[in-house]
């Protein structure tokens, strides 16, 4: 018994070590945690406490999404190559969202900008949970240095995937991830009302915006300082 015990004290020590280092995958994260958040969100939004509604919603993120890895799953990207999400190598800005939502007057402006400023350091991408022939109708005001993307859920095979991205948190919803393909944060889109003027909408969303790209790049800057310098 006597012997037994170091080996049992080691062999816990190595599995928490274990399972620290290993990667929680964001739909793995939301399967676990999404249906009490969902529950108690509803419930908000029926008593009209959207303050507390926003409060979960922030604290889902926080305590439990941010710092997961997003899925590797299947796109189609309009007018370029790229077959899947892992084909992206540099951080990424990701926007979720359907044809029929109708984008803040400010919103696109205000991502055209900075995608315009960070498109050399920074991936930027429109998702679309749709068919092609709707997204090509509503992607006129997006400029070339963002990546229109879709994804048409009765034709992918990554089903469980696509249904946790999809279904989870509703859109639309902005993912800020590192190069290692961390989640950094995420962030749902600034809305105000379409009469408010543009100037309001565009500032709102470019504050928003730059907030979470920052956040992007100083993450990029952690993960280069941890990387070990070797002499060639």
């Amino acid at each position: 018994m006597k012997l037994f015990l170091p080996f049992l004290f080691i062999f816990l020590i190595s599995y928490s070590v274990f399972a620290q280092g290993r990667k929680v995958y964001f739909s793995e994260a939301v399967g676990i945690h999404i249906p009490k958040y969902k529950k108690k969100a509803k419930k908000a939004y029926r008593q009209d406490n959207t303050q507390y509604a926003e409060f979960l919603f922030d604290s889902l993120v926080k305590n439990h999404l941010s710092g997961t890895y997003i899925d590797n799953f299947n796109i189609n990207c309009i007018g370029k190559t790229k077959k899947c999400f892992n084909d992206y190598k540099k951080p990424i800005y990701l926007t979720t969202y359907a044809s029929w939502c109708v984008p803040g007057k400010g919103e696109i402006p205000a991502l055209n900008e900075l995608a315009k400023k960070y498109k050399d350091k920074i991936d930027f991408i429109v998702l679309f949970w749709d068919e092609k022939k709707n997204v090509k109708e509503v992607i006129s005001d997006y400029r070339g240095y963002i990546d229109i993307v879709y994804v048409d859920e009765l034709k992918n095979k990554d089903a469980y995937i696509v249904k946790t991205m999809k279904h989870s948190l509703g859109f639309p919803t902005t993912f800020y991830i590192g190069s290692d393909k961390k989640i950094i944060h995420i962030d749902r889109t600034a809305k105000l009302p379409f009469t408010d003027p543009f100037e309001k909408s565009y500032n709102l969303n470019f504050n928003n915006l730059s907030s979470g790209i920052s956040e992007i790049l100083a993450h990029e800057e952690e993960l280069l300082s941890s990387t070990p310098f070797t002499l060639n």
